[in-house]
């Protein structure tokens, strides 16, 4: 147990020291988020900023294609998924498609866990975004926005990544993954919300990943919250059962979910699919 209250101690005291080091925004999220805040830009100059990076590219035709969007008529160049994308929205989504660059790692055992981590984001955000999708179609005057809410989604569990690099100086720490996740509940939240500002992100993507998981923030209104958790619930991130029933009946009455057993629902399992395939 040494070995393990030692990453624990070094980590809340690297917190409470501004000292851990934090992972830096892509470099091609870092000129689209630029780009998008230049007045002077248009869809030209920013589809060009897109096609330097191959993957950033194939992402955004994936969601310009995707169920999010809801087109049938499919989109083939960078131009065109920009031009359906829009500016407004791009800065957001583009950031979202970067972010996968940031969960890796040279070092196995920690490769592996971010590898998990990135999975379990991807699973929890499809079920995020196809609920909003859902939810915008009878609430078109909220101000919520699905591409909001997908980077926030996929930022939302950011945190673990300083707490794997931390702990891979502590090599031990892997053969108690249990330990390991218990540190990750504890801290990751205060992590990301540190993260996200590094980025500069605005306060309120950094008070989602600071808040999601802790169920005692409970917003009246409809926010980003519930439907990230909504897709921890279906994910079974969170463990107790009254506490999801409690959730979901919150959900319910705020309009989110239709019925119930909604997320159950045989449509809405495909749109989730179809969401999840714009990351994987």
């Amino acid at each position: 147990m040494g070995t393990e209250n030692a990453l624990y101690t070094i980590l809340v005291e690297k917190i409470n020291q501004d000292a851990l080091v934090l992972p830096t925004l892509p470099e091609i999220a870092l000129k689209v988020r630029q780009a998008a805040d230049d007045p002077e830009i248009n869809l030209n100059k920013m589809s060009d900023i897109i096609g330097q990076d191959a993957a950033l590219s194939l992402g955004m035709l994936k969601v310009a294609n995707s169920a999010l969007l809801g087109r049938s008529v499919k989109v083939e160049t960078v131009n065109q998924a920009v031009t359906r994308i829009g500016l407004r929205q791009i800065k957001s989504i583009a950031t979202a498609m970067a972010l996968e660059q940031v969960f890796i790692s040279e070092n196995e055992i920690v490769a592996m866990y971010l590898k998990k981590s990135w999975a379990k984001t991807i699973d929890v955000s499809s079920v995020a975004i196809a609920l909003m999708t859902t939810y915008l179609k009878t609430n078109k005057h909220t101000p919520l926005t699905v591409d909001a809410l997908t980077l926030a989604a996929l930022v939302h569990n950011i945190g673990v990544l300083p707490i794997l690099t931390e702990a891979e100086n502590h090599p031990d720490v892997f053969a108690n993954p249990t330990f390991l996740q218990q540190a990750i509940i504890k801290l990751s939240s205060k992590v990301g919300a540190e993260v996200t500002k590094s980025w500069g992100f605005s306060e309120e993507f950094t008070s989602v990943v600071e808040h999601w998981s802790d169920l005692t923030v409970l917003p009246k209104e409809v926010h980003y919250l519930d439907f990230i958790r909504s897709g921890a619930i279906y994910h079974d991130v969170f463990k107790n059962e009254s506490t999801k029933e409690v959730l979901l009946k919150n959900y319910l009455a705020k309009g989110i979910l239709p019925e119930q057993d909604y997320m159950n629902n045989a449509e809405f399992i495909e749109l989730v699919a179809d969401v999840k395939s714009m990351f994987v």
